[in-house]
C-alpha cells in the first residue's frame, strides 16, 4: 500500500495523540492541539468560502505568530500552496513576489498593513486582503473569519508531488526565485531532521527562526509531528530570547550564526539566567567554531550544525557528533562541529565535485562544489525553466558552495564558489580567516572578501565590527592573524564598521563589501 507523503499527516496524528497537550503559545494566548487544529480547519473552510481551490496560492507577510503558523496547515490541506514572504523586505519586493506567484489571497500582520496599503493597487491578482491582526478599509478580519467558519471543510485528495509552498530566495543580485517545495519534499526533510535531531512531546520549541525562512526549516511541521509546543516569538533580541526560554521552559531553538553571535554576546545578567541543556540547530551560514565553543561552554547548551539551502527543503547535511569527540578539548570539538558534516539519511546523495564533475579526494584541501540529488531537491523554480535547468545541470542540484572533504568523510564549506579569494595563484577561504579573527576578544562580527591588489591581483580584506566599548586597530587585527595564519592569508587591509551589510534573512552581503568602503557607506 502507498499513501501520499505529506506533513499534513502530522496534524492528523497530533490531533489523535496530543489533543489535550499545549500546542501553541503566543504571548498570553495558549491553545491545545485540539484547539489549534480546529482553528486551522476553520481557516481552511473560510479560505474555500473565499474561493480558494487546489493549486491556488495564498501569501503571508507576518512574523512568528499563531496566525502565521496556522497558515502552514490551513492552506496546504485545501490543496493550495502557501507563499510565506520575508517581512523584512521592501514593499516593492512583496509586489514582485505576490504577482510572480499569482497569489489570490494576501494575509498580512498589523505591523505591515500600512506598507501594503501603499502598494495594493500594484497587485491586481489579489482578490482578498486579510488582516491577521489589526484592520482597516479593504481588509478582511482574520479572527472574525475563523470564528464564523465551520471546522468542516472539503478535504481534496493531495498527491505527494503537489505543490506545498513557494519560498522565495533573497534575490541579492537578481530577481528573487520562487522555490517550489512539494508535500514529499517537506515530509522527507522533516522526518530526516528528526532522525538526526530527535524531539518528543516534552520539547518546547522557541521560534527564533523566521517561519518564512524555508518554512522555518520545516519546523512548522516537525514540532507538531512530535506533539511538542510551539512558543511564538514576534521579535528576536537577547532579552526576549532569554526571557521566553526561562518563562516557557524552552528546550530547543534554531538559529542562524548571527543569532548565535547575539546570544553569545548578550549581557552577563541575561546569560546567567539562561536555562542549561537547551539544544540548538544552527545553519544559514558557516558558524565560527569560537561562537559554538562560547555558547556550549558558557551556557551549557548543545549546538548541532546543519547545512542546506531553500532549494533542498532545506537541509542536506549534519555535523553528526561521534562518541570519540566527547573527550576532546572544547576548542577542538567546536572546530569539528563547525564543519557542514555528512549527508542526512533522507537527503539523498551528496557529493563535492571538481570542474570536471569528478568527486574531489578526501584530503581536506581540494576545493569543489557541493551537489546533491534526492527526495528533498525542489521541484524547480516557479515560472523559471531556464534557472531551473542551470541549477539542475547533469541531474544534480548545484549549490554554488565551495567545500573540501576531510579524510573522515565530513565536508567543510570554504566559501561560496564566487567568494573564493584567489591571491597570487593561491585559493584562500574567507571563512577560515573569519573563524580566526572571531577569536579576537574585541571582535563581534567579521567578513572577509577579496579586493583588488596591485601585486597579488586580489587579496583578503577584513571588515570588522567590534564589541561595544572595545578599541581595536588594523595593525592589531593583522598581528593577531599573523600568529595564526599562513602569510598569504593575512588580510592586507582592515575596515571597521558599525554593522555589516546583510540580507533580510541575516546573510552577509559580500557583494556589497567587494564594492569597497564607498559601497558600504551608501548602504
Amino acid at each position: 500500500m502507498q499513501v501520499p507523503l505529506t506533513p499534513m499527516d502530522f496534524a492528523r496524528r497530533a490531533r489523535a495523540l496530543y489533543g489535550d497537550r499545549e500546542a501553541v503559545v503566543d504571548g498570553d494566548q495558549r491553545w491545545t492541539y485540539a484547539e489549534f487544529l480546529e482553528r486551522c480547519d476553520r481557516w481552511s473552510q473560510a479560505l474555500q468560502t473565499l474561493g480558494v481551490v487546489p493549486a491556488d496560492r495564498v501569501a503571508y507577510i507576518a512574523p512568528n505568530t499563531h496566525a502565521h503558523l496556522e497558515g502552514f496547515y490551513a492552506v496546504p490541506q485545501v490543496g493550495a500552496a502557501i507563499v510565506p514572504l520575508n517581512y523584512r523586505l521592501l514593499p516593492a519586493d512583496w509586489v514582485y513576489m505576490v504577482n510572480h506567484s499569482g497569489s489570490r489571497v494576501l494575509c498580512v500582520h498589523a505591523d505591515f498593513l500600512d506598507l501594503v496599503d501603499r502598494v495594493r493597487h500594484e497587485m491586481p491578482a489579489v482578490e482578498h486582503f486579510v488582516a491577521l491582526e489589526g484592520g482597516g478599509d479593504g481588509w478582511l478580519d482574520y479572527e472574525a473569519l475563523v470564528a464564523s467558519a465551520s471546522p468542516s471543510f472539503v478535504r481534496p485528495a493531495i498527491a505527494e508531488g503537489d505543490l506545498l509552498a513557494i519560498n522565495y530566495t533573497s534575490g541579492t543580485t537578481a530577481k528573487p526565485k520562487g522555490v517550489m517545495i512539494t508535500h514529499r519534499n517537506a515530509w522527507v526533510n522533516a522526518v530526516g531532521t528528526l532522525v538526526h535531531h530527535p524531539m518528543t512531546c516534552a520539547d518546547r520549541y522557541l521560534w527564533t527562526l523566521p517561519m518564512f525562512h524555508a518554512n522555518g526549516w520545516t519546523f512548522v511541521w516537525i514540532v507538531t509531528a512530535v506533539g511538542g509546543t510551539h512558543v511564538c516569538t514576534r521579535k528576536v533580541d537577547a532579552p526576549t530570547v532569554f526571557q521566553l526560554l526561562a518563562e516557557e521552559r524552552g528546550t530547543m531553538l534554531c538559529a542562524a550564526p548571527t543569532v548565535l553571535i547575539m546570544i553569545a554576546n548578550a549581557p552577563a545578567a541575561l546569560r546567567v539566567q539562561a536555562p542549561r541543556g537547551v539544544r540548538v540547530l544552527t545553519a544559514g551560514a558557516a558558524p565560527a567554531a569560537h561562537t559554538i565553543e562560547r555558547v556550549e561552554e558558557e551556557l551549557g547548551w548543545t549546538i548541532t550544525h546543519v547545512y542546506g539551502l531553500t532549494e533542498v527543503s532545506p537541509l542536506i547535511s549534519v555535523s553528526e557528533p561521534r562518541p570519540e569527540q566527547a573527550g576532546l578539548p572544547a576548542a577542538e570539538r567546536a572546530t569539528l562541529k563547525a564543519r557542514q558534516g555528512v549527508e542526512l539519511i533522507t537527503s539523498g546523495e551528496l557529493r563535492v565535485i571538481d570542474e570536471h564533475g569528478e568527486t574531489v579526494p578526501r584530503d581536506g584541501a581540494t576545493i569543489g562544489e557541493i551537489v546533491v540529488r534526492g527526495n528533498v531537491v525542489m521541484d524547480g523554480y516557479y515560472r523559471d525553466p531556464e534557472a531551473t535547468a542551470r541549477a539542475m545541470m547533469g541531474g544534480w542540484f548545484h549549490s554554488g558552495d565551495a567545500a573540501v572533504v576531510h579524510p573522515d568523510g565530513y565536508m567543510e564549506i570554504r566559501d561560496r564558489i564566487k567568494d573564493v579569494i584567489i591571491s597570487g595563484g593561491e585559493n584562500i577561504s574567507s571563512v577560515e580567516i573569519e573563524g580566526v579573527l572571531l577569536r579576537h576578544p574585541a571582535v563581534q562580527e567579521v567578513a572577509v572578501v577579496g579586493l583588488p591588489h596591485e601585486k597579488w591581483g586580489e587579496a583578503p580584506h577584513a571588515f570588522v565590527v567590534c564589541k561595544p566599548n572595545a578599541v581595536l586597530t588594523a595593525s592589531e587585527v593583522e598581528a593577531f592573524a599573523r600568529e595564526r595564519l599562513a602569510g598569504f592569508k593575512i588580510p592586507k587591509g582592515v575596515t571597521f564598521l558599525d554593522e555589516l551589510p546583510k540580507t533580510a534573512t541575516g546573510k552577509i552581503q559580500k557583494y556589497v563589501l567587494r564594492g569597497g568602503r564607498g559601497a558600504v557607506a551608501t548602504q
